[in-house]
């Protein structure tokens, strides 16, 4: 369920309503449609996996491409021994996520960064989380995914294989992990993750499914 509420817009967007979303791992997060991507139920699986793999230790996490958010805030609400870092290459989606963290109250264990994949963010991390766009930009007017053209096509499609953004990710991972830190993204609505040591293979799995696709 959803609810449009008119206000004076908090993250200072053009459109002048946000959508007060419930449901996504049980919390009530504010969207900005066709700015931000808006959050779907196969993302609450990403947390699920990243929350598995947390445990109860300390922990440093980064939520790469946080569009709104909800990887950020989902997992430092239950994940209380972490210390996350949210990151976003537009302006809009980094507005959108401050403005979900202190809604929570979270300002003291959710740091939000404007930047490209891990350049914005210091140190080290024990587990890297991401949604990001994988679709082939020649895709977007097929019927297939008609249901994603209200969607920011920067969210959703990349050029060439899709795979790009990836790539990227995966290579930067390599330097930024610690030892025993993981990786877990969302693919074509499957949850994949890998250590340092796996991740050539991970890319590999990657570039097989493209090729399939």
């Amino acid at each position: 369920m959803s609810a449009v509420k008119e206000a004076t817009h908090p993250i200072g967007l053009v459109r002048p309503t946000v959508l007060l979303r419930a449901g996504f791992s049980g919390l009530r997060l504010l969207t900005a449609p066709g700015r931000v991507m808006i959050p779907r139920p196969a993302t609450e699986r990403l947390v699920e996996r990243a929350l598995a793999r947390l445990g109860t230790e300390p922990a440093r996490v980064v939520d790469v491409g946080s569009g709104s958010g909800v990887l950020a805030v989902a997992i430092a609400l239950r994940s209380p021994n972490a210390e996350v870092w949210a990151t976003d290459l537009f302006e809009a989606a980094v507005k959108l996520t401050r403005a979900n963290v202190a809604r929570y109250r979270l300002g003291h264990r959710v740091h939000v960064v404007q930047g490209d994949l891990l350049e914005a963010v210091p140190g080290t991390f024990d587990l890297v989380v991401a949604n990001l766009p994988y679709l082939p930009e020649r895709l977007r007017l097929d019927s297939a995914y008609a249901d994603l053209r209200s969607e920011p096509t920067s969210a959703v499609f990349a050029p060439g294989d899709g795979l790009g953004p990836y790539r990227r990710l995966l290579e930067a991972s390599r330097r930024r992990l610690t030892d025993r830190g993981v990786l877990v993204i969302q693919y074509r609505g499957r949850i994949l993750e890998a250590t340092r040591s796996e991740l050539g293979n991970l890319l590999a799995e990657l570039e097989e499914q493209a090729l399939a696709a």
